[in-house]
This record gives structure tokens, sequence and C-alpha cells, in this order.
């Protein structure tokens, strides 16, 4: 029987357990998913520990790669034996093997690993909907993305690049800034060892930016806030050093 990691309390990594658990055969609009990897994202950790409220028990990982075994009536884009991908649940994706609705696959392109897959589609469906949605950058726009390093903002710098921004961003250590400068930064502030608020403003020389993305929360967003020209958006989007 397929193995599967579930939780039955709130709590640190110690509360998850591998369980067995029955899959069977796909239902309407379904397909069954023999994974071959799973995305580990902040999210699960919030999902775990209670922050973002879950009903118990549950399955934890809300991102996977794999190849469908599968279909249930009504599928059609997917079918027995096509690689795919998927993010946004529902929860459950630590597992083995799984029935997910089949309209949340996407067809997985030969060149890109199951590893890679795993890893990009949460990250990079993030990056889109802040990038493109919630403050659209344009061309000549100087933005301050934190955590430039980690997954989402690795995949931003070389969007925003594209796009023709200068780019600004920070992370916890100077090897993680030459990383971040690698996929696109113009900047990398080290926030270990400078004021990145500072460094912004000579950086756009007192202006200021027209956006920030922060997904740090407690130990950056009033530094953010600082950075900002008038009229500009703070996007808090996570609060990996706590809540704001």
């Amino acid at each position: 029987m397929p193995k599967s990691i579930r939780f039955q309390k709130n709590g640190g990594p110690e509360v998850l357990q591998l369980e067995e658990v029955g899959v069977g055969d796909p239902g309407p609009g379904e397909a069954r998913v023999l994974h071959k990897a799973c995305g580990v994202n902040f999210l699960d950790i919030y999902q775990r520990s209670g922050l973002y409220k879950l009903p118990l028990p549950s399955g934890a990982g809300n991102e996977g790669s794999g190849v469908v075994e599968a279909v249930g009536a009504g599928v059609t884009h997917v079918k027995p034996g096509d690689r795919v991908a998927y993010a946004g649940g529902p929860i459950g994706a630590y597992c083995a093997a799984r029935n997910m609705p089949a309209d949340r696959l996407c067809i997985l392109p030969e060149g890109l690993s199951f590893e890679q897959g795993a890893a990009m589609m949460l990250k990079g469906m993030t990056a889109q909907y802040l990038i493109r949605r919630t403050y659209r950058v344009q061309p000549g726009d100087t933005v301050l993305f934190h955590a430039a390093a980690g997954g989402v903002g690795l995949i931003a710098c070389q969007w925003l690049k594209a796009l023709g921004a200068t780019v600004i961003g920070t992370a916890g250590s100077d090897m993680k800034c030459a990383l971040a400068k690698a996929h696109g930064a113009d900047y990398c502030i080290n926030y270990r060892t400078e004021k990145f608020n500072e460094r912004v403003k000579d950086i756009t020389k007192g202006a200021g930016v027209p956006v920030v993305y922060d997904s740090v929360g407690k130990d950056t967003f009033m530094g953010s806030l600082e950075c900002l020209r008038p009229l500009g958006m703070m996007v808090s989007f996570g609060s990996s050093s706590g809540l704001v």
C-alpha cells in the first residue's frame, strides 16, 4: 500500500508521521499520479504548525511531479504514462501515489526533470502573480525583492531582468547575494551586514522604489516601507522571520 506523510496535530517536524494510505481507482475528473518528487515550501510549514488552519488529521505538501498511472471518466488532457507536475492542492503531496483533480496537472516537458517540475510550480506561479498581476512591473522600474536567493526570488530575478527592470535584491549572506546576482539582480544587499533601507535610498538617489516584494515579514516590513517612493506599493507575501 502506498505510503504518505500525515500529521494528527499541529507542531514541529516531529508531528509528521509515515503512514500507509489506500489510493484506489481515480474517480470522474481525477488522475492517479505515481510521484517521483515533491516540492517543499514555507507554506507546508505554516500549515503543519497551525499558522494556516487545516482540518486535522491532514496530509502534507502542495506540490509534486510524477507519472500518470490511470485516469477517471471524462479526463482527456492527460493519459497513463504522461509526465506531469502540479501545485496548489489539494494538500497531500508528501506521498508515493495519490488521486488528483486532473485539471490541476500540467504536462512536464521532457527537458525538465521531475525534481525541477516539483520545485518550479508554486514558486513560478508566485512570481507570476507578484510581478505581472499584483504590481505589473514595467521596463525601467527599480524593484526591491527580498530573499532574492530563495526559490521564488531566483525565478523573479530572471523574470524582472527580462522585463527590463533594475533589480535590487536582499539576502542573508554574501554567498546568497552572489547567487542572486548570477540570476539577474543588479544589486544585492546582505541585510545582516547592511541596513537595506539606507542602501536602497543610496541606490535610488533618495527616490525610493515603486514596489517592494517582501516574504520575510517581521524583520523587514518596516524597513521596506521606508524604501517606497510616494504612492509605492508594499507587497507582503510571506513571514519567514515571523508575523508582522
